[in-house]
């Protein structure tokens, strides 16, 4: 008895000392990991220690909580106190993409279908997994080269990634010599450059001059599975603007290149959600190899094609289905002519290597159908411009009345149409008279912008801009004589008023500010926050949760223009310190018969800041 008595003695002191050892390593790493946060230092300041992200490692919660508490209201009792400095996320983490992250998926553990790419769409982190942490630029990191320059190379320390031009060395994607990156406007389709592969489609269509935008008609473009982006980027000269999409897949960083390059694109893919844009968005449509299986789901991705293109628009499909000659490619093509012929498209034209199919300009080949024929049409009650978090149906959109009788948009050829009032603006009880009068209105409000601006930037200064809440787009239209491109961001829960903006001949993308956005850090030059923070607020958002993301995606020495509630702008001064931001100007531009009498403008720079060991010349 008294040798089992000890035994079970000797059991639990081990069993204590393991439970202490294991409390002190936690301890240690604990309170180790907090103080060892320093803040992010400016441009040729002392070396920094490196913090990993509490979202990331899931270690420290503890700021994460109390951060969430804080709202935009001034509770302070002296107004004066600034906030504790953000620290830095460890460098691995320069190319977070919160919501698009493999590593929030394995520790999330979530069940996604690969086959579906799944694990490509969105998945954000909850709350209490957010990063808390400023995201630092990679070693060696400069200012941008400047457009149109940017086009053809940029530094290649500032996207560190070679492997894609080791992997399509020869498709001329992209070769690296010395300290950049070039790109000689090749693709997977189009190794001689894209210019002569866009003036080759011109031709099939029988345009103009061989010239893609056809007098003004075709103004909007998608470009699915666009890798590096030069056919968007060879079109801009056309005065074509294409809205170029690609998962962060296998060929990492694809997007981040194209935006690097000062190229409009955005990070996304064809899965199992609708795209986030309206219907009727796209007078044409491109795949390269994209490596998409149309076939799957009964069509569904190529009737989510079908959805956003406009009466009569185009889709361009140059893969060996169109052309080679083995049986399975023949198989796809057989399979893909019959899907795309009960949809009522038909053969625009077919040459060499790339077919074209238009889609019908009215409702008539729908209606001529037989009955049961698949795809079948949508039904009525499906709104074909819900697009956020809505799952795609395996069903033809039909058009309105409206377009059913003229027989397509009715849209003027650009750039007319930028300042015409679109016939959809019926859809939201607007007038001609009040779409003339809100762009006139920012207009006026962009000069003024301008005018805060002038002292810091010259003319190639800025080339990728937001305007975070779009409204009807006219803050874009108010900057088609600036050499720059703007995504226009319209809220997911306010009015859906992004297909005007692509009624205009301008492009942009559905947003939830309350979570991150689907682009890789230091992508824009400029944001353009209009009650971006006051809506938050409504919604119960972190506003620190939004200035951490909008420093994610500005890139350094890049501008923020917030037009805000007084207590709003009290709220980003208290913090400005913590993001090492500068203020640059600011108003209450009183003279402004459209302005709330609340709002202020507020003007800041992002300063440059790097990591130990980091520090080089910037341009």
């Amino acid at each position: 008895m008294r040798g089992r008595s000890d035994g079970a003695q000797k059991k639990r002191l081990w069993t204590f000392i393991g439970i202490g050892a294991v409390l002190v390593v936690f301890l240690y790493m604990y309170f180790g990991s907090k103080s060892g946060g320093e803040s992010a230092l400016e441009y040729g300041s002392r070396s920094l220690r490196k913090l990993g992200s509490s979202y990331l490692g899931g270690d420290d919660n503890s700021d994460l909580s109390s951060r969430q508490e804080e709202k935009f209201g001034l509770e302070d009792s002296d107004g004066g106190i600034v906030p504790k400095s953000f620290p830095v996320c460890d460098d691995r983490h320069s190319e977070l993409i919160p919501c698009l992250d493999r590593h929030l998926i394995y520790q999330m553990r979530l069940k996604l279908d690969l086959s579906l790419m799944e694990h490509y769409e969105r998945h954000c982190p909850l709350p209490e997994r957010r990063f808390n942490c400023l995201i630092p630029p990679p070693p060696g990191y400069k200012v941008p080269i400047k457009w149109p320059r940017s086009r053809d190379e940029v530094w290649k320390l500032n996207i560190p990634h070679t492997h894609l031009a080791n992997e399509k060395s020869d498709q001329n994607w992209m070769v690296v010599k010395g300290e950049k990156i070039v790109f000689p406007g090749g693709g997977t389709h189009f190794h001689y450059g894209a210019d002569k592969y866009i003036a080759l489609i011109a031709n099939m269509l029988n345009f103009t001059n061989d010239n893609l935008n056809d007098e003004g008609r075709i103004r909007t473009v998608f470009d699915v599975g666009c890798g590096v982006a030069s056919f968007g980027g060879y079109l801009l000269s056309s005065d074509i603007i294409a809205m170029s999409l690609a998962p962060n897949d296998v060929h990492q960083n694809q997007i981040q290149f194209a935006l690097e390059r000062g190229i409009p694109a955005y990070l996304g893919v064809l899965g199992t959600k609708r795209l986030p844009y309206p219907s009727r968005s796209f007078e044409f449509s491109h795949c390269s190899r994209c490596r998409i299986d149309w076939l799957q789901r009964d069509g569904i991705l190529l009737l989510e094609l079908d959805r956003v293109l406009r009466p009569g628009g185009y889709f361009a499909y140059s893969s060996p289905e169109a052309y080679a000659q083995d049986e399975e490619d023949l198989r796809i093509w057989r399979e893909m002519s019959t899907l795309v012929e009960r949809m009522c498209w038909r053969i625009a034209a077919k040459k060499n290597q790339t077919v074209i199919w238009q889609k019908p300009l009215n409702n008539d080949c729908y209606m001529e159908r037989p009955p049961g024929t698949q795809p079948p049409l949508c039904r009525s009650d499906n709104d074909p411009d819900a697009v956020w978090g809505v799952n795609m149906e395996a069903c033809i959109t039909p058009y309105s009345e409206h377009d059913h009788k003229v027989g397509g948009s009715g849209l003027a050829p650009w750039p007319a149409r930028l300042s015409s009032p679109p016939p959809r603006l019926a859809d939201f009880g607007y007038s001609n008279e009040m779409f003339e009068k809100d762009t006139e209105t920012w207009r006026q409000r962009v000069d003024q912008y301008w005018s805060l601006l002038s002292p810091k930037i010259s003319s190639d200064t800025l080339r990728n801009i937001m305007d975070m809440k779009a409204n009807l787009g006219s803050f874009a239209a108010a900057l088609k004589d600036k050499n720059v491109w703007v995504m226009n961001v319209v809220p997911k829960d306010g009015p859906n008023t992004l297909k005007i903006v692509y009624d205009r001949g301008l492009i942009g993308t559905t947003h939830d500010w309350c979570e991150a956005f689907s682009t890789y850090p230091r992508t824009y030059d400029l944001l353009h926050a209009w009650t971006v923070f006051s809506d938050a607020e409504k919604k119960g958002c972190s506003g620190e949760d939004l200035l951490l993301e909008i420093d994610r995606i500005l890139r350094p020495t890049g501008f923020v223009i917030i037009r805000d509630k007084q207590h709003v702008i009290e709220f980003v001064k208290k913090h400005l310190s913590a993001l090492h931001w500068e203020a640059v100007g600011s108003t209450d531009s009183t003279s402004d018969p459209e302005q709330d009498n609340d709002e202020v403008i507020f003007v800041v720079q992002k300063k440059l800041w790097l990591t130990s060991g980091s520090i080089r010349d910037t341009e």
